[in-house]
C-alpha cells in the first residue's frame, strides 16, 4: 500500500504540488489537471516535461486520472446518437492510453456516464457494452481500466462496481474504490461491507472522509475524524496484501484557506493512519 495524492487538489503548477507530496512522503501522483489542462490534453511534449519533473523529484505517477465516461450517454437525439458518444470516448481513451505510457503507469480511470434517471437494463447493458468496448481496447496496451464509483453518475455504490465487474469477462478492468462516495448517496458501511464486495478486485483507492448530519447529508471531515473506518480498512488492505495507491482526493478548502492548506491537513491525517496500520497499530 502507497501513499498518492492528485496533484491538481494542491495546485495546477505541477512543480509546487510535487514539492508539497515530497514533504508527506507522498510516493505516487494522480494526474487529471496539469497547467489548467486536463490530463487527456495534454500534447506528448507537455506530458514528457511533467514526467520528467516526476522523475527529478522521485515520485511516480500512480494513475492517468481521465474523465472517461464521465459524459452524456447519449451526446443527441437520433439512432447514431450512442455511436457518437463511441466515437469521442474512443478516441480518448486512445489519447489517456498514450499519457499511460509517457508517465508510465498501468491505471486509468474511468466512470459510468452522467446519470440521467434510473439505472434501467438498458441503461446497465449500455455502459457495460461501452466498458467491455474500452478494456478490450485497453488490454493491448496492458493497461488496467479501474471504475470510479461516483455519485453524479449511474455506478455510484461498492455494491453496484462490484455488479458491473461481474458482468465484465476482462482481467484489465477492476474498481477504482473510492470509500465516502458510496457513503455519500446512503451505503451505510463502506468498510468493512463494501469492502467484502471488492476484495481483491481493486487496482486504485482514492481516499477522503466524511460525517453525515442530522439531516441526512453529508460534510467533509479530515480523514480519520469522519465516519468511514479507515484504520480498519487500511489494515485490511495490508492484511490482504494491497499493493496499490491510496490516493487522497479532498475536494477540500478550509476556511479562509486554500486549497493546498486543505490537502496538508488531510496528508496529515492520512500519513498517520497509514503509517499506523503499518507499524500494527491499525
Amino acid at each position: 500500500m502507497k501513499l498518492s495524492c492528485f496533484t491538481d487538489e494542491i495546485s495546477r503548477d505541477l512543480a509546487h504540488a510535487l514539492d508539497v507530496m515530497r514533504e508527506y512522503g507522498v510516493e505516487g501522483a494522480e494526474l487529471r489537471g496539469i497547467w489548467d489542462k486536463n490530463i487527456g490534453s495534454l500534447t506528448d511534449a507537455e506530458a514528457n516535461e511533467a514526467k520528467k519533473l516526476l522523475e527529478d523529484k522521485g515520485i511516480a505517477c500512480s494513475c492517468i486520472g481521465s474523465p472517461l465516461l464521465k459524459c452524456e450517454l447519449y451526446k443527441s437525439s437520433g439512432d447514431d446518437a450512442m455511436q457518437e458518444t463511441r466515437e469521442q470516448q474512443a478516441k480518448l481513451l486512445e489519447r489517456c492510453i498514450r499519457m499511460a505510457e509517457i508517465f508510465e503507469t498501468d491505471v486509468i480511470r474511468v466512470f459510468s456516464f452522467w446519470e440521467r434517471g434510473d439505472m434501467t437494463p438498458e441503461v446497465e447493458d449500455a455502459i457495460v457494452q461501452a466498458l467491455a468496448e474500452m478494456a478490450e481496447a485497453a488490454a493491448k496496451s496492458d493497461k488496467i481500466l479501474a471504475l470510479e464509483g461516483e455519485p453524479s453518475c449511474y455506478v455510484r455504490t461498492s455494491a453496484e462496481i462490484a455488479r458491473i465487474l461481474d458482468r465484465l469477462n476482462f482481467p484489465n478492468i477492476k474498481a477504482a474504490w473510492d470509500p465516502s462516495n458510496g457513503f455519500c448517496v446512503g451505503e451505510a458501511l463502506p468498510y468493512p461491507e463494501g469492502y467484502e464486495l471488492l476484495r481483491n478486485r481493486i487496482a486504485h483507492m482514492h481516499i477522503k472522509d466524511c460525517i453525515r448530519l442530522l439531516n441526512g447529508s453529508v460534510r467533509l471531515a479530515v480523514i480519520g475524524e469522519g465516519e468511514i473506518d479507515y484504520a480498519g480498512l487500511f489494515a485490511a488492505l495490508l492484511r490482504d496484501g494491497y499493493k496499490g495507491y491510496v490516493s487522497l482526493e479532498t475536494h477540500y478548502t478550509p476556511l479562509g484557506g486554500t486549497p493546498e492548506d486543505g490537502t496538508r491537513l488531510f496528508l496529515m491525517g492520512l500519513r498517520h493512519l497509514v503509517n499506523n496500520a503499518r507499524s500494527g497499530g491499525g
